[in-house]
């Protein structure tokens, strides 16, 4: 097996180790692919474990990447979401490299944000793709012993643990159907019953396009606000169920192309969040 093989294998776990760092799609393969050229340039023969070599570098220029982009999120106009990873429903069984990034649902990377760079590798790293302390203190160049206490530290901020809670299936699809159901029909009521009572609404707009400044809280808000939105549309959409970071989500289309991607977050029978991405800088890779 050659070291490009090698790479290609190990390519899925490093994109979603980028993506889980950044959120963002475009600088994680970027990040993958200067994990490569250091890879390629160590000479592949000379490295031992090439899966553990490349999980390092790349975490470690993600964190570099992360670093900067903070500056720039500091001055992001709105809410911030990640750059979503989106299929379609009926694919049961994606096989883009980015497929294990799917688990990195877009509240947790959100959640995430709260975090300083090493405290989300360390979290990261134990919690969703489960390597061992002794493994992660390579990584980050830190005592198992103080990886430990970051991952405590980081639970802490974020929750316990950074994991997707389970929805039956079909609890999702009568919710899903429900929301839509309310959203295209224009129920106000029928809307704020399927939204969770305490349910908020994020909008990310980037300042590109208008969207939401705030977040929107509550269910009665967050209905009457996503009920204009349709009002103000001075177009038909066109709405397509997809798969958004593996929850349950909408892609609207509009007549050029891509307008926006809802993801929405469901537990306890209702929609829990919704999610809004129609900045268009994060729907190129959305087809």
């Amino acid at each position: 097996m050659t070291g490009a093989d090698v790479f290609e294998a190990c390519r899925p776990r490093l994109t979603a180790v980028a993506y889980g760092m950044l959120g963002d799609r475009g600088e994680a393969e970027d990040a993958v692919q200067d994990a490569w050229l250091r890879f390629a340039a160590a000479g592949t023969d000379a490295v031992r474990n090439a899966e553990a070599f490349l999980v390092t570098v790349t975490t470690r220029l993600a964190i570099d990447r992360l670093r900067s982009a903070r500056a720039r999120r500091e001055t992001y106009v709105g809410p911030w979401l990640p750059e979503p990873i989106v299929r379609d429903a009926a694919q049961d069984d994606p096989a883009d490299i980015v497929a294990e990034a799917e688990q990195l649902s877009l509240a947790l990377l959100v959640a995430l944000e709260r975090l300083d760079p090493v405290e989300r590798a360390v979290l990261l790293l134990r919690d969703v793709f489960d390597l061992e302390y002794e493994q992660i203190a390579d990584v980050v160049a830190k005592a198992p012993a103080n990886c430990r206490q970051l991952a405590r530290r980081a639970r802490a901020h974020v929750g316990e643990p950074a994991r997707r809670r389970p929805v039956d299936a079909e609890e999702e699809a009568r919710v899903l159907g429900a929301f839509i159901a309310a959203a295209t029909g224009g129920d106000v009521d029928a809307l704020i019953a399927v939204l969770a009572a305490d349910a908020n609404t994020y909008s990310d707009g980037g300042g590109v396009v208008t969207a939401a400044r705030k977040p929107i809280y509550g269910a009665a808000k967050s209905a009457r606000f996503l009920l204009g939105i349709q009002r103000k549309l001075a177009y038909t959409p066109e709405y397509m169920l997809v798969r958004v970071n593996g929850d349950p989500g909408i892609r609207t289309l509009g007549p050029d192309g891509v307008a926006s991607v809802l993801a929405l977050e469901i537990a306890d029978g209702r929609v829990a969040n919704v999610r809004i991405v129609n900045n268009p800088e994060k729907l190129t890779r959305v087809g």
